[in-house]
């Protein structure tokens, strides 16, 4: 049996076996070109150097998907790199000095998202980093199949919604969605519309391995059921969750990180390990009282240098625990200082199940990747590396920590993937993943993880 302190005990007493392994033959940096220390760890390989743009940059491509729930997309998504001068003594050390993300899409069922993410490491030449995250995203595709182990359940309808019929067991998603007509169309879908603000500031200690970091976010949200027999709305009129309407949410975040990886968009080596938390009360200005917890590991390591130009094996293993009286979508929104991570299901987590198939208090989750490089060319001054990526993902969800005994809750898939490298620090991903139950296609800028 094991429970949640034996679990993290185990994860985080495995950290420094890792960490031995992790050795590269890179030149010790000329420290005093710094202002301040930075690990020999975190210096970029001799390729991701080489290959490095100087000065101001713009990467960008056509934000194109096809998805049954949210159907054809399109859009834009790109970011501008400020890389500053090889003479920069950071410019070894970073993937860049400062970045800006922005986000434009829009769907043929009317999912619409517009996205600004600044990113400045070690701002002003100090050890501090800053991030800035201002959004709007409207989406009437969303999907609620519950929020505890129940969710786990096989998918199953009466034939022609007839209950007199034997019930069908154990489907596949596509035959699910096509039985729900008439007033049980929209079932599992819900309507999300909402504005977010999100800032957090990180100051490095140990030569940058280690960074703490603390933030605050503030979120408009209005949650509306669809008509008919909407999942959703029958569970708020039974009082089984909370968070449907229109409310204000804010977060303390804070957070510590240990970081090795040499390259943060598409590492080679190293190790990036965080635990952080959320809390919200009324006290702040919040509509609800919660807190949250989350805590991953992701290590990075280079196989056969020797014999390949770019082998890497990547792993991440995940948890996080949402306590106190949490709105139903907040179970599936993980806090990391990278970014959320939207439930268990999806592009991220585990991908051949929809969005948020899994849900409850407690989530675990777990990710393996083998990254091949197997070409790179120049096109256009835009330098180009391309890898084949088979991965495996896993992961379930309980209602309780004292649950986590309960192996039978994993759920699996598995997929093949490519990813394009384009000026080292974008990376444009193309996966399809398979499970006993789905089928998915995605396109992505960055790795899952």
């Amino acid at each position: 049996m094991i429970n949640f302190k034996t679990f993290t005990y185990l994860v985080f007493m495995a950290l420094p076996l890792t960490l031995a392994a992790q050795t590269d033959n890179i030149p010790m940096p000329e420290q005093d070109k710094l202002p301040f220390a930075i690990a020999n760890e975190k210096k970029l390989s001799g390729e991701d150097l080489a290959n490095k743009k100087e000065g101001i940059y713009l990467t960008g491509a056509p934000d194109i998907s096809s998805d049954p729930v949210n159907g054809f997309g399109y859009g834009a998504e790109g970011s501008i790199y400020f890389n500053g001068k090889r003479s920069d003594p950071f410019f070894a050390y970073t993937p860049y000095r400062k970045r800006l993300d922005v986000v434009l899409f829009n769907t043929t069922k009317s999912q619409r998202e517009l996205m600004l993410k600044l990113d400045i490491p070690y701002i002003f030449n100090s050890k501090w980093r800053l991030r800035v995250e201002a959004g709007y995203e409207s989406n009437p595709n969303l999907l609620y199949f519950g929020n505890t182990e129940q969710t786990l359940n096989r998918l199953q309808y009466f034939q022609n919604g007839d209950s007199s019929h034997a019930i069908q067991n154990d489907l596949k998603y596509k035959d699910y969605e096509g039985s729900l007509t008439g007033i049980n169309e929209n079932h599992n879908r819900y309507t999300k519309e909402e504005y977010i603000f999100n800032i957090s500031a990180e100051h490095s200690f140990w030569d940058s391995k280690l960074r703490l970091l603390g933030g605050f976010e503030l979120a408009d949200f209005t949650i509306t059921p669809f008509s008919g027999n909407s999942l959703l709305k029958n569970d708020a009129n039974a009082n089984k969750i909370i968070g449907v309407g229109h409310g204000l949410i804010s977060i303390l975040q804070a957070g510590v990180v240990y970081d090795t990886r040499d390259l943060e968009p598409d590492p080679g080596k190293g190790i990036f390990a965080e635990i952080t938390d959320e809390f919200s009360s009324q006290a702040i200005g919040s509509k609800f009282n919660f807190n949250k917890i989350f805590g991953q590991v992701k290590v990075y390591q280079k196989l056969f240098p020797g014999l390949f130009k770019k082998v890497v094996f990547a792993a991440r293993m995940g948890m996080g625990y949402t306590g106190g009286d949490a709105p139903f979508f907040e179970y599936q929104d993980e806090w990391s200082s990278e970014g959320s991570i939207e439930g268990l299901g999806g592009a991220h987590t585990l991908r051949g199940y929809k969005q948020s198939r899994f849900l409850a208090r407690v989530m675990n989750f777990g990710n393996a990747e083998l990254r091949c490089r197997f070409a790179q060319t120049t096109i256009f001054k835009q330098h180009l590396a391309f890898s084949a990526v088979p991965f495996f993902d896993f992961g379930g969800v309980w209602d309780s920590v004292d649950r986590l005994d309960h192996w039978n809750n994993y759920r699996s898939s598995e997929g093949l993937g490519l990813r394009v490298a384009w000026n080292v620090n974008t990376i444009l991903r193309f996966d399809y993943a398979v499970s006993k139950e789905d089928g998915q296609f995605f396109f992505n800028f960055g790795h899952a993880f």
